[in-house]
């Protein structure tokens, strides 16, 4: 059974509809990037699939088991989150808190998990250090750290390389591509086309006039995905940014 399924779905906000007729359902082990242009609604279907916003039409379902609180999440981050006086290890074990239910403190089990998840993405040794002093790839990384107290199962990540330099970009994929081979389930934004189709094993192009959903080798000869390709060889920039 499908960890998520999206049936009919139409998004909107500011009371207008952005997309309409989106369907498509992730399944365990799955890498899902979703990608498309300006306004098409791409961060507001991450939030309908988290149960933070309601679809204006349809309906999003989880499945296999798949708890609410079982999904781990990386926002795109604001400067007011990047600059929060907290410690690596503070954040990090903060992804552990739906555990805790009514209990005021972290177990020995969630403080290992914390523990292990800053050692499979090397900042173990930062766990002291104040966030707000890392480096935007460090951040990424402690954030990630979170997510993943969160969740052994799902994870949905908003842009996460925006603003990182390249070599630290490509480091992050190589982390969310393996966590994925251990298992993890990604559902991930992004305008990267060529990190799309390098990681990804579907697509799901969000659009005005053209929806997609697929593996990736059928989305590269769509017309949704000759499109993309031939604008962003172009240069055009129509692609850049998620809503």
């Amino acid at each position: 059974m499908a960890l998520i399924t999206c049936n009919d779905v139409s998004l909107g906000y500011d009371g207008r509809i952005v997309t309409e007729n989106i369907n498509f359902n992730v399944n365990t082990g799955d890498y899902l990037c979703i990608v498309g242009e300006n306004g098409a609604g791409k961060s507001t279907l991450m939030k309908a699939i988290l149960h933070l916003k309601a679809p204006t039409l349809g309906e999003i379902r989880t499945g296999d088991g798949l708890k609410p609180y079982e999904i781990g999440y990386l926002p795109q981050q604001t400067m007011i989150q990047k600059d929060f006086p907290a410690s690596v290890e503070e954040i990090v074990l903060s992804g552990a808190l739906s555990k805790c239910g009514l209990r005021p403190f972290y177990n020995r089990s969630e403080k290992q998990m914390a523990k292990d998840n800053m050692h499979k993405l090397g900042i173990l040794e930062l766990r002291k250090s104040c966030y707000r002093e890392l480096s935007g790839g460090q951040q990424q990384r402690v954030l990630l750290a979170r997510a993943l107290c969160a969740t052994t199962k799902l994870l949905l990540l908003d842009e996460p390389v925006a603003g990182l330099d390249p070599k630290v970009t490509g480091e992050f994929y190589e982390l969310i591509h393996k966590l994925n081979q251990e298992g993890i389930t990604i559902i991930m934004i992004s305008h990267d086309i060529k990190a799309a189709v390098t990681y990804a094993s579907h697509i799901l192009h969000l659009g005005k006039s053209q929806l997609f959903f697929g593996k990736k080798e059928e989305y590269m000869v769509s017309t949704s995905g000759l499109l993309f390709q031939n604008t962003s060889k172009l240069g055009g920039d129509e692609y850049e940014s998620s809503t």
